[in-house]
């Protein structure tokens, strides 16, 4: 990182304990990190991923664990993408990595229609690419820069789009039970990564295969989180809390909650109260 001026060096310094700070936090409220793993830090080039891997190497000299980190990036053959920007800051900053090649650029031009929109099938490719990967080199966690913001808008798409009350979890046992995906970022806020991004001047790679796609329904709801974040602030901090806060009696799942036998449990209680009087 070069030299800062001293308003930046101070600017930067709260942010990295923000979010040093968030993300332990994080580790620790899912006990996400445990001695003895190996991390699999999946390394994109864009600002999130960048910051991730940085907090995660600060923490590893003062956790009171002790964990391995490798950084892994696919490149997956996009037309222009700069083959020589992570590995030579990679091995500038000393972390161990790995640089998966994968041509899914080509399967995902052939498959989508033009004109469609490719995150879902680039998405499900670049996850099958990296679980793999992570078990040939031993990988006990894998680690996504996904972050609070991300967090919110996923909920939103779902609940708009899909018909589900879900999110990202910031921790996830795959389908397979192979991997153990974790989110280390969980509680932090997309402008603060990007500021802290911005100061450390990482070399960011641009995505043009999904990010850079207009008329994104992720980028309408995000839109619209912002729009209320910046008529109510503070409003997207409440609504993450609410995600932890989840009261399954209040809703309408009825493979979550009993409902059928309200009337059963309505009796027991009855009863168990009349048990305390006779008592009394």
């Amino acid at each position: 990182m070069q030299e800062l001026l001293p308003k930046d060096k101070r600017e930067f310094n709260k942010l990295q304990k923000r979010l040093r700070r968030h993300v332990g936090q994080a580790i620790a409220d899912y006990n996400m990190i445990q001695e003895g793993d190996k991390v699999m830090v999946c390394l994109s080039g864009g600002k999130d991923s960048y910051t991730m891997l940085d907090i995660l190497m600060s923490l590893q000299k003062s956790a009171p664990v002790k964990f391995d980190l490798v950084a892994v990036n696919l490149d997956q053959k996009q037309p222009g993408f700069p083959e020589h920007v992570l590995p030579e800051y990679l091995a500038s900053i000393g972390v161990d990595y790995h640089i998966l090649e994968r041509d899914t650029y080509s399967i995902v031009q052939e498959k989508v229609p033009e004109g469609k929109t490719t995150c879902a099938l680039c998405s499900r490719l670049r996850r099958g690419s990296l679980y793999g990967f992570a078990e040939e080199i031993g990988a006990t966690k894998i680690a996504l820069g996904h972050h609070r913001d991300d967090m919110l808008e996923t909920l939103f798409l779902n609940m708009f789009y899909g018909g589900t009350l879900k999110a990202m979890p910031p921790k996830l046992l795959s389908d397979d039970g192979k991997n153990i995906v974790i989110r280390p970022m969980a509680y932090c806020v997309e402008k603060e990564i990007e500021a802290f991004s911005e100061l450390k001047k990482f070399p960011i790679i641009p995505c043009n295969l999904c990010g850079s796609q207009d008329g994104l329904q992720r980028q309408v709801v995000k839109e619209m989180l912002q729009s209320w974040e910046k008529q109510h602030p503070g409003r997207l901090d409440t609504m993450f809390r609410a995600m932890q806060n989840v009261a399954p009696s209040q809703l309408a799942d009825t493979d979550l909650f009993d409902f059928k036998n309200l009337e059963q449990k309505q009796l027991q209680m009855m009863a168990q109260r009349i048990d305390i009087v006779n008592a009394g």
